[in-house]
């Protein structure tokens, strides 16, 4: 299958055609909702003019699937429209979700998308290519892994095969079953040809679709410059005489899966990375032309270019190039009987993001947030956390834990990454802030686990509660302000203490995470005594409950009224220094903390 394009904007001009446009963008992968100004109040891109906003998007490249009448895109777009083989997928969708239109790009992967959305929500694709409704597929738009060389002929092709005109098929690699189920009868000899090749030299002019067939194994030295690596791997492909689009992915060891150089090579041939355990790679010695004791004795198997090479083919490929060498490099190149399918080979690099969520609500997740629940495949969290994304774990193995199993939940995110998944692990506000990023890094520090170190771990900042609250009620830490868990569960009341007495007289606005529970009282009440030395009883006191939630509260008290029977662990409180001040703007209550600008 050809994967689903990436990126996509859902435009909405309505409210009406808002909630179609939110469920497509659930399921595409890393698609956004743009919406006109004042429709909703929704988490999404907004725009104040359709008409130079499609423009815009059409020019950066961004596939476009309107959620309006096909006239406007039309309308839109029309003086902007280039080449069939670079203007990107444009769809338009009837705001009930019943008719799907791919308007421009169908073989650029619009009309995929359409079948797609029409399954999703019911409704129906209406595809007009003939080569699509009549043969089942389009030449330009092959299967994916395939690439097309001469796709300026496809037309010509395409064309003569429709009008029963003489076309031969020439196949030296792979399958091409695609192509020979399509019950067209293609002809021994004749003037037009289709060629299925992995080899570089072909006649010119000629009409050529590239196989994955070619798996690439590659070793390195720690560290390698990728810059080695792709010279070492072009001269090889290039002296075989094959070509480099049929490479269908690049392969290795498992301990090379957070190589950089392996990674830019997959990424300068545009094809995946995939990896296997030595024990794997063991098993193909009797195959190899070159095995060695020194890689034995190392890393416990004979060969690794082309032991990978050979485990990607399967019994049924090839060694088509033993190893070649460069001084910290190595490549050998596999040919399979038939197309390569990087999914069933070895597995990615795992992935963990650890992403914050905001404190509730979805206007207070970021796009960048946004984009990686989408893009993963597993998501692990506080049940509660995972609630407040439902919308994004549709149709995604979610597994919840408890409150208090931080540790567990960040071993089983960091355990289920290092079998090859895109994991998320979810905290609400921002994951660094009082949250599991710091967690999962010191358990990477501490146990120094070789599998765990080879994952690909980011950190997806988010909206932190202390940032909410102040939004809420001003501008509150508009000056120097610090944060101050109360939780003694991990840190000595005696350190918090000390840290709350420094903190009162330095005279920082100060936010108070996990101020009360059932079990904790104590805390809150002793950490507002000892303010009351340092601040005047006037002092305002933020009190912000389930933020971004439908009980979400926020009430201004001073600190010599503030009473902890009105806090509980859902509550963020925020005190304010000397300096900050409490006004009513109309009727709504107001905090700041001036910077001096006016002084």
């Amino acid at each position: 299958m050809k994967s689903i394009p990436h990126g996509a904007a859902v435009v909405v001009i309505d409210k009406k055609g808002f909630d179609i446009g939110q469920e497509i963008a659930s399921f595409l992968p890393a698609a956004e909702v743009h919406e006109l100004y004042g429709k909703t109040e929704n988490n999404s891109v907004k725009f104040s003019d359709t008409i130079s906003h499609l423009q815009q998007l059409f020019r950066e490249g961004h596939p476009i699937i309107g959620i309006f009448a096909t006239g406007i895109l039309v309308r839109a777009l029309g003086p902007l429209l280039g080449s069939k083989f670079k203007d990107p997928p444009i769809l338009s969708v009837a705001n009930d979700g019943s008719v799907v239109v791919p308007v421009l790009g169908g073989h650029r992967g619009a009309n995929l998308m359409s079948r797609y959305i029409a399954k999703k929500l019911g409704g129906v694709a209406a595809v007009t290519n003939a080569s699509e409704t009549i043969l089942g597929f389009a030449l330009d738009a092959p299967p994916a892994g395939w690439v097309v060389e001469g796709i300026e002929r496809a037309k010509e092709i395409t064309a003569a095969i429709l009008d029963d005109v003489p076309v031969k098929l020439n196949i030296n690699a792979g399958t091409a079953t695609w192509l020979k189920n399509a019950n067209i009868p293609f002809a021994e000899t004749a003037d037009l040809e289709i060629i299925v090749t992995d080899r570089k030299n072909i006649p010119r002019d000629s009409f050529c679709l590239r196989p994955p067939v070619l798996s690439l194994g590659v070793g390195c030295v720690r560290n390698c410059k990728p810059g080695e690596l792709i010279s070492l791997v072009i001269k090889t492909i290039a002296d075989a005489g094959l070509s480099k689009l049929s490479v269908g992915c690049v392969v290795s060891v498992d301990i090379k899966s957070n190589e950089a150089a392996v990674h830019r090579l997959a990424e300068y041939l545009a094809v995946p990375a995939r990896f296997f355990p030595v024990d794997t790679l063991e098993l193909e010695t009797p195959r190899l032309k070159n095995p060695s004791k020194e890689v034995y004795s190392e890393i416990g198997c004979h060969g690794v270019a082309e032991a990978a090479a050979l485990a990607a083919v399967g019994l049924a490929g090839e060694l088509l190039v033993s190893k070649k060498k460069s001084q910290n490099a190595t490549c050998a190149i596999g040919r399979s009987s038939g197309e390569i399918d990087p999914e069933k080979v070895g597995k990615p690099r795992g992935r963990l993001a650890i992403v914050g969520i905001g404190p509730g609500k979805k206007e207070w997740r970021t796009m960048e947030a946004i984009s990686e629940l989408r893009e993963c495949s597993e998501i692990v969290g506080y049940g509660l956390y995972i609630d407040l994304i439902g919308d994004l774990v549709r149709e995604k193995n979610h597994y919840s834990f408890e409150l208090t199993q931080e540790e567990g939940r960040a071993r089983f995110a960091l355990d289920l990454a290092i079998k090859g998944k895109n994991v998320a692990l979810v905290s609400s506000g921002d994951a660094g802030i009082y949250a599991m990023a710091a967690l999962v890094f010191e358990l990477l520090e501490s146990e120094k686990r070789s599998d765990w170190d080879r994952l690909d771990i980011v950190v997806i900042p988010g909206v932190s509660a202390l940032q909410a609250a102040a939004a809420k009620i001003g501008a509150p830490i508009g000056h120097d302000f610090c944060t101050i868990s109360l939780s003694d569960l991990l840190t000595p009341w005696d350190v918090i203490e000390n840290r709350i007495q420094s903190a009162a007289k330095g005279d920082f606005v100060i936010a108070f995470y996990n101020p009360v529970s059932k079990k904790r009282r104590f805390q809150m009440s002793r950490a507002l005594n000892i303010l009351l030395k340092y601040r005047a009883s006037s002092t305002p006191v933020i009190l912000a409950h389930n933020l971004g939630r439908k009980e979400e509260k926020i009430t201004v008290k001073t600190l010599g009224e503030v009473s902890i029977n009105e806090i509980n662990m859902l509550t963020i409180v925020l005190i304010g220094s000397s300096n900050s001040r409490f006004f009513q703007q109309g009727i709504s209550d107001r905090v700041y903390t001036p910077r001096g600008y006016r002084m």
